[in-house]
């Protein structure tokens, strides 16, 4: 896997712990709050998108998914 979309901030935190992150960059923002990034780790480099409760629109995975 090498595009991740994840929403909930626990559920989240476990992905990018799991990541094991070499390094992280920020790119565009798809909502207010909720950036596009790109990022490399022990198992490759990888698109990320998170999203908490609070942040994103109805559409966000949508989006999402055309930003990364």
């Amino acid at each position: 896997m090498r595009r991740f979309v994840v929403a909930s901030g626990e559920t989240f935190g476990a992905v990018v712990e799991g990541l094991e992150l070499r390094w992280l960059t920020f790119g565009a923002e798809i909502d207010p709050g909720a950036p596009s990034m790109f990022g490399s780790s022990a198992r490759g480099d990888f698109a990320l998108a998170l999203k908490s409760g609070n942040f994103g629109a109805a559409d966000f995975f949508v989006k999402a998914q055309s930003y990364l």
